[in-house]
């Protein structure tokens, strides 16, 4: 039988409050018409652009088919162009447009009032104390 989280599980605690943040930058991006899946397609592109979908897959953790169907919506929308001809076996060179840039500002302020509540319920200090030890453990937590 599997232990059960305790409350003050630093493990558990983040996952609730992280689901808690997750939700509240989806619903401001929700009038945008886009999620957090596409800002995270468009946050890799925007660091690395002409990435392929294979590459985007892998960076966002997702398969190639679904990540295909993320870009598919943002090319629809204008937020990304692709740079080379569809076809298949074909490596697809990707590419935000100002449109791209455009919803990055909105992910961006809407983590920016996350972060904002944070520091309202922690004070200053502690919301910088608790940035600098997330970048901690971030750098050393294994990833996949």
């Amino acid at each position: 039988m599997t232990a059960q989280p305790q409350a003050t599980s630093a493990a558990f605690l983040l996952t609730v409050l992280g689901r808690r943040v997750r939700e509240d930058v989806e619903q401001a991006l929700r009038p945008t018409g886009y999620t957090l899946r596409h800002l995270s397609a468009l946050g890799h592109l925007k660091r690395e652009p002409g990435m392929s979908y294979s590459e985007l897959g892998r960076r966002s953790g997702v398969t190639a088919q679904s990540v295909q169907a993320t870009v598919r919506r943002l090319e629809e929308r204008g937020a990304v162009e692709r740079r080379t001809d569809p076809g298949r076996g074909l490596t697809a060179e990707l590419h935000l447009t100002a449109t791209g840039e455009d919803l990055l500002e909105a992910g961006r302020n809407a983590y920016a009032r996350a972060d904002a509540v944070l520091e309202r319920v922690l004070g200053a200090q502690a919301h910088r104390d608790l940035t600098a030890a997330l970048l901690t453990a971030l750098s050393g937590y294994p990833g996949r």
